[in-house]
Order: C-alpha cells, then structure tokens, then sequence
C-alpha cells in the first residue's frame, strides 16, 4: 500500500483562512481602542517573541519546539491586551516565515499560522482584560495571578487545537489525536513557563521594564544553549543509531563467513556450536561476570574460523597429513585472530582466539604461552575444545565416552589444560543430562541466534 501525502488545502479552506484573518484585524482594531500601546514594553516584547521563535529548537525525534515566543504573546495579552498581543503575534510569525526562507514553498502553512498566531493572542488578551475588569483585580491581588497562569493555559490549548484542526485536515486525522501527540509531550515544560509568566508579570509590576528586558536577554541566552544541547543530543543519537548498524552489520558479517565454512565442512560448524556452548556453561558455573560468559561464548563461536585457509584434503581430514599440512594447521589460531581482529569491535576476541591452542605447560602453539600468560577465557575454550573432540562422532578421531573423555581432561589437567576449568567442567558434566551435552545435538543456527539476542540487547 502506497504512502498516502498530506493533501494541500482546497480554495474554500484558503478563502475561509483569509476572512478569519481579516475578522481577527476587524477585531483587533476596534479593540486597540480600550488596549495598552506602551510602546517600550510593546517594543520589548515583539524583540523577545521574534528571538525566541527564530532561536527555537526542535527535536527531530520529539517534534517539540523549545522556543520563548509563547511565553512573550501571553505577557503581551496580559501587559498590553488582545490586540497589541495579536499583532505581535502576527509579526513574530511573518518574520520567522521569512527569517527561515520556507514562505514561497509552504505558503499555506505561513497562512494558517499567521491566522492562528492573530486569534489565540487576540481571545487571550479579550479573555484576560474582561475578567480582570470584571472582578476589579489589580496587580496586588493574588488573583490576578492566578488569572494570568489560568490565560496561558487558555491560550496554549487554544494555539494546539487550532494547528491540530489544520494538520488534522491535511493529514485526514482526528483533531483530538493530533491535539493530544502535539500537546501532551509538552505540558510539563508548558507548565514551567506558565510560572514564569506569572513571575515575570509580577516582577514587571514591582520592578520595571528592566525586567522584562533582563529576564528576556537571559531566556534566549539559556534557549539558544538549550538548542544547542538539543543538537549535540541529535547527533549522538545519530551516531548511537550508525553505530549499531554498524554493528549489526559487523555481526552479519560473521554469520556470513561460519555459515560458509558450515557449507565446506559440516563437522566445523558443529563443533564450534558445541564448544560455544560448553565454554559459556564452564564460565558461568566458575562465577566469571555475565560480560566474560558472553564473550566467551563468542570467541568458542568463531574459535576455528580460521580454517579458512585449510585445503579440502585437511578440512576433511580424507588423506594422511604431512609435516607441512601440520604447519597450516597450526596457522589457523591466528589467522583466525586476524580475520576477527580485523573487524571493528571484536578486538578482545582475536586475542582469545589466537591462543584458544595454548597450553598450561607451554607446549602449545602458536607463542608458546604459559599458565597464568594465556588468557583465561581462551584456557576455557581450550578445555570444552577438547571435550568435544574426544566425544563427538564426527571428529578426526574416534569418539570415546564422556566418562572416558573426562578421565582424559584430569590427566591433561595442570599440563595440558587449567586445572581450574577442567574441575569445573567436570562438576558441570556430572549435574546436567550428559545425552545433551554430549554435543551430537549442538545447532549451530541456535547458537547464532543466541549470539544476535545477546547482541540486539547489548545495544538497546
């Protein structure tokens, strides 16, 4: 099903839009009569709404706008009155049209804004004044103040309802749905700058101009730092979002190149399940951090990728080995570490990969490392390696018991293999179905999928 656009507005709409802006300036002109032209303060405020609407800052994710010129409109409907508010309104629209160049190409928003920004100032001001007078509430009253917050709530849910009527017709949805995705991941900032506006009224009253000016200077000075956090905060979400793409990517990848060594050399791929498997058991059970049993599990996973660079007549082991193919063989623990390393992120588990070969005694390839110098989570692999060699049906070799094959751990252990780990495994085997851990059922897709769940939670 094809993306629907949002449609343009039809002629009535456009024509019905004019005449509600000239009604609001019919309006606003017989009501400029009765209204405050104090031009300084009216000056002041039109400075501070333009800063504040061309300052503003959007969350692309939020789709909020943090901007200070709402906050002016509603002390212009309170200071001045509906229509001095109106055409501050108006202006701050028009100016920020042009200010971002976008008038021409989206004109009938510019439209709709212009008659929005005309009315709620317009009713706020008319609705403020009338009450006011109404209750004969002067600015010592406790409840002028409470009108002033009750004025901007008015005039918030009067801005939301109009641009939602507007959007919602364009977009075919209820006004009520767009009203309430607009407006309710604001109201808690909304609420602050109803307090402010209730400050700010009281301080002019007490103090002067001044403040307006002061209190306006340090707002777009703290919106303007505000917009910028928003946009370093953009931009890490971005990065974060690239980054774990990249990942994914990164895992993909090695998905790739173990089910294509799974196509050359079934035995390959199931052994490295199996392994993958065990290794994650033996360091849970030796109480390593959940961090070490995951990566563990990952280079058991990808311990033999570097078979590779193995002939046929090796991988299948279907002819006598020569003293050169012996040289490949042993080859492969760091190419494999190469292959891995070279990916980004998967550094650590080169490191274990390269010496997953190593023995206690130091007899091991390739380096040569000793006890304590091979790296713990590469001695466990090197145990549940041996393990599944010794028991596994389609090994190189011919397959011994479990029973067996654990008697052959505890005479390796201390020469071979840690000692540590062999006693681990062993008490692993002996409380679990040793059937299952026998690994002729290992699934290497299952182990993948593991992999990825590990994975896509390590980056949510």
């Amino acid at each position: 099903m094809e993306e629907v656009a949002p449609r343009g507005p039809s002629r009535r709409i456009l024509i019905a839009e004019i005449v509600a802006l000239g009604v609001a300036v019919g309006i606003a002109g017989v009501a400029s009569v009765d209204a405050n032209w104090d031009i300084p303060l009216l000056l002041t405020l039109v400075a501070f709404s333009i800063a504040g609407d061309i300052t503003g800052s959007s969350t692309s994710a939020k789709q909020v706008k943090i901007s200070g010129s709402f906050l002016a409109l509603v002390l212009g409907m309170v200071l001045l009155g509906g229509a001095p508010a109106a055409a501050m309104g108006v202006l701050t629209i028009l100016f920020g049209w042009l200010y971002r160049g976008q008038i021409r190409a989206r004109w009938h928003y510019a439209l709709n804004d212009a008659v929005v920004y005309a009315w709620f100032p317009l009713l706020g001001g008319l609705l403020f004044d009338a009450v006011r007078d109404g209750a004969s509430l002067g600015s010592s009253d406790g409840f002028f103040y409470v009108l002033v917050f009750g004025v901007f709530a008015v005039a918030l849910a009067l801005n939301f309802t109009l641009v939602a009527a507007y959007v919602g017709y364009l977009e075919n949805e209820a006004i009520v749905a767009q009203a309430r995705k607009a407006l309710i991941p604001v109201l808690p900032s909304e609420l602050a700058a109803a307090l402010l506006a209730v400050g700010v009224t009281y301080l002019y009253y007490e103090v002067g101009l001044a403040t307006i000016v002061l209190f306006g200077l340090v707002l777009i000075t703290f919106q303007y730092l505000l917009g910028e956090l928003l946009l370093s905060e953009q931009r890490s979400e971005e990065l974060e979002r690239r980054n774990t793409q990249l990942a994914s990517f990164q895992l993909g990848l090695m998905s790739a190149l173990l089910h294509t060594l799974d196509l050359r050399d079934r035995m390959t791929a199931r052994h490295s399940a199996a392994v993958a498997r065990y290794s994650r058991e033996i360091a849970r059970a030796a109480g390593l951090p959940e961090a070490d049993q995951e990566l563990v599990h990952t280079a058991a996973l990808l311990h033999d990728i570097g078979k590779f660079i193995f002939p046929d007549r090796i991988l299948k082991a279907n002819v006598q080995l020569t003293d050169e193919d012996w040289k490949i063989i042993r080859m492969h623990p760091h190419q494999g570490a190469q292959i891995v390393a070279d990916v980004e992120g998967y550094g650590p588990v080169g490191d274990i990969i390269v010496a997953h070969h190593e023995r206690y005694d130091g007899s091991g390839y390739p380096r040569g490392l000793k006890g304590e110098e091979i790296p713990q989570l590469s001695r466990i692999i090197s145990v549940a390696d041996t393990y599944d060699v010794l028991t596994a049906r389609d090994s190189y070799r011919k397959p011994i018991s479990s029973f067996e094959a654990i008697q052959e751990l505890q005479r390796a252990a201390g020469t071979h293999l840690d000692a540590r780990f062999v006693e681990v495994f062993v008490g692993v085997l002996a409380g679990t179905d040793l059937r299952y851990r026998h690994g002729e059922d290992a699934d290497f897709d299952a182990e993948l999928g593991l992999e990825r769940r590990v994975h896509e939670y390590a980056v949510s």
